[in-house]
This record gives structure tokens, sequence and C-alpha cells, in this order.
């Protein structure tokens, strides 16, 4: 009888204990807060996608207005390790993905299409079919935080935190592969970077601060280019970005005497015979305008809007006026092609970001060697269509001319022995002249 009361007992507190203890922790499905309540107090950037930033916890939170849409992610290196060989240079791009974020139930996963494959077709099923037949990838995955209401009926809010200060660049792998140590992130050194951390109407912008440590002897590259070259430390870039319209804009394709590199997907709708790898040309989009396209009547057209390059701004003189000069000649290329003030060149604004994907850039990139110069971009791969142009050059290739120019005119007689000042130095000009071409 006493046993029986004792079970009788156990049971009736288990009904009560338990599910008082479970709606303590949330399980009982407690309701989901509105993106309001979630963010009051917190520092919020609207934008493209809307960031907002919690300083007492630490963290970043996104807001995913749209689902199911094709957004373009690219990731970038704002600072750098300095060092030419290993390659991790201040402004480099790093991959450009299209990614769309899909929602099933509480979880939000950043999906990547496969577009190095297509069927450029009206038939759905056989557009599915291609599809279906190689592997997309998913970017990463997310939890819901907060719902929109009211004119943000559908947003949702995440946490991106951990998102936005991971390798994403892959710097432990380029470490590893140019034999400067086996690195690895330590997460205790490394934050969200707040003057960063930027939105835009067509473009968002988050950043990281990133400690990369390691406990073995690091490479020679890593000892003379970092302050401590056990704790290294770079930042990485998180670009979301509006993909353009892609009326008025005709995909063009790629010859292989154009000098160009191409952009280059398989098209498995294309008809037998014919071959399914499909190459287009990346290009700057330059419309004529539509209400008068010859305004002088000079024969020339008026673009709706002209392609502005902008010279890295700590670009000292005289490089910068000679980056200026040789840059802004490209403009007679673009006349002789029929534009008119087609191509500008100008100094980037001290209130503008060089990683913004609204600026087409001339960086001047310092390396502890001389190093290569090259140009990047960023496409839309669906067209071709450059987004935003990206120019990285060597400074010390400069200095290197100099010495030839040393070399070849040998000054040390007479009064050249006493060296020349800058108004009158021939190897100085010639250094200039090359840097114009």
């Amino acid at each position: 009888m006493l046993r029986s009361c004792a079970l009788f007992v156990l049971a009736l507190l288990l009904t009560v204990v338990l599910p008082a203890h479970a709606q303590e922790n949330g399980d009982e499905g407690d309701p989901t807060p509105t993106i309001a309540e979630k963010t009051e107090g917190m520092e919020a950037m609207d934008g493209f996608f809307p960031v907002y930033w919690d300083a007492q916890a630490g963290k970043i939170w996104l807001e995913i207005p749209r689902f199911d849409a094709n957004v373009l992610y690219v990731t970038s290196l704002p600072a750098g390790l300095g060092s030419n060989p290993v390659g991790l240079d201040r402004g480099q791009l790093g991959e450009k993905r299209v990614v769309r974020f899909e929602r099933t139930g509480p979880k939000v996963l950043m999906v990547e299409p496969n577009l190095d494959v297509r069927a450029t077709t009206d038939n759905p099923a056989e557009r599915r079919a291609v599809k279906d037949a190689f592997a997309a990838g998913v970017v990463s995955g997310f939890e819901v935080a907060a719902e929109g209401t009211g004119e943000k009926e559908g947003h949702v809010l995440v946490d991106a935190t951990d998102f936005v200060v991971r390798d994403a660049h892959g710097i432990v792998r380029t470490l590893k592969y140019e034999d400067q140590g086996d690195f690895s992130l330590s997460s205790e050194r490394s934050a969200p970077y707040l003057p960063n951390l930027k939105a835009f109407p067509q473009n968002t912008e988050l950043e990281a601060r990133l400690t990369f440590t390691t406990d073995e002897e690091p490479g020679e590259y890593v000892r003379r280019t970092a302050s401590d070259p056990y704790h290294v430390t770079l930042r990485v870039r998180h670009s979301l970005i509006q993909l353009p319209d892609t009326s008025g804009f005709s995909p063009r394709r790629f010859h292989p005497r154009s000098g160009y590199f191409p952009l280059t997907y398989a098209d498995y709708a294309v008809p037998v015979g014919e071959d399914i790898d499909q190459r287009l040309i990346r290009r700057h989009r330059l419309q004529c305008t539509s209400e008068n396209p010859d305004p002088d009547g000079d024969g020339l057209c008026t673009p709706e809007e002209p392609i502005v390059y902008y010279v890295d701004d700590g670009t000292p003189e005289p490089v910068r006026s000679a980056l200026l000069d040789g840059a802004r000649w490209w403009d007679q290329a673009f006349e002789a092609a029929g534009f008119d003030n087609a191509f500008r060149v100008e100094v980037l604004p001290d209130t503008a970001d060089a990683m913004d994907v609204r600026y087409n850039t001339i960086q001047w990139v310092h390396r502890r060697t001389r190093g290569w110069s090259y140009g990047d971009s960023v496409v839309d791969p669906r067209t071709g269509e450059i987004i935003k142009g990206h120019v990285t050059l060597g400074s010390r290739r400069v200095r290197q001319d100099y010495l030839l120019a040393e070399g070849l005119l040998a000054p040390y007689q007479g009064e050249q022995a006493d060296g020349f000042q800058p108004e009158n130095d021939p190897m100085l000009e010639m250094a200039l002249a090359r840097i114009r071409q």
C-alpha cells in the first residue's frame, strides 16, 4: 500500500514538475520574437540585407528579406600578409558565387546552385534534369531567431557571427600549401571588425579580424612580414551583392584572339554537334542614352553611365599622377570604338571603401618583395557582366624600374655623381613613364 502511494506521488510530481521545467527552457514552443523585439537596443544598419550589431553580446545579426532569389556572394581580403610568394595580398578577391537563401521551418540555408552546368531552354523539365544531374552546395546554415511583421512580413533574423568570423578565404589552406606552417583560426583572438560592418541599398558588407596561430616554427615569408609570426592577423570580408538586371545587357561570345579570359560553362541544351562548352567575354556594361545617343552630332555615342575607375588614395606622388595619366589614356580607345566620355579615372574619395563593389579600383599594394601586378573582377556569372573591376599594382615595381634606369644610365661621373633632384631625375622619369604605360 505504501509503495503504491509512493508511486502515485512520484507520478503526480512528474506530471507537474516536468512540464514546468520544459516550459522554463522553451521546449514548449515559446513564440518566436519579432525582429523589432529581438533587435531593440542594437545598432541598426538598413540596406540590401539589414545588419544589427549587438554590442553587449558581441554578435552580428543579419536580416534576410528575400528567399529563393539569386544574390552574389563574394569574399575578399581587405588586409593582407604582405608577401608576394604567399599571395595573400591586401585587396585580394576570393570566391565569387551566386547563392540563394532557402527556408525550411526554423532553418535557413545559403544554397549555391551549380552554374557551371546549365540548360538554356524554355523547357523546365530539361532545365531540371541538368540541375539534378550535378551537385549543388550549401555554403552555410542558420537558425531563425526572429520573424518580421508588418512591412517586414516574411523577413527573418539570424545570428551571422559564426558565418562572418571564419576562414572563408582559405588562409589556413594557403599558408600550408606555401609551406608556411600549420596554422589554425584562434576564436579567442578573432572578432567582427566593426568599422566595416556596412549596409547599402545594393550591397551589404560584413567583415572580421581573424588571427591564425601555430605552435610550430612559421615559414620564412611569414617571419619576414608578420609582426608576430606565431599569431598572424588578417581581415576577411563578406559581401552580399544585388545582381544586376540582365535586361538590356547582351552576353558577348568570347573569341580566343581577344586577349581576354573567358567565363565558361557547359550548356547541355545546345544542339547535338555543337560544343557544349560555352564561353562568354567578361565586360563592363556600356549603353548609349536612349533619348539622344549622339547629342553633339559627332557620330559618338554618349553612354548612360560612364565606366569610372578609382586610383587608390594611398598611392604617393608622383606615382599617383602617373597612374592617373596612364589609365586615362584608355579613353582614346573608347572614343575610337565610338563612345564619347565613356571612361574616366579619378582618385578614390577618402570616404569610400576600396573593397566596396560600387567602386572599380586600381589598388597600390605593398609587399615585402617585388611582385606581380594583375587584374581581377567581380562578374555576374550568368552573363559575364563586370560589376566591379579590381586592379592590383605591386608598389615595388616602380622601384625596380628605377634601378633598371640607374643601370642603363650609370650616373656615377662628373656632375651626375652628386645625385639628382626629383624635378630633373631621368631615372625617376623613366620609372614613371613605365608606370603610365
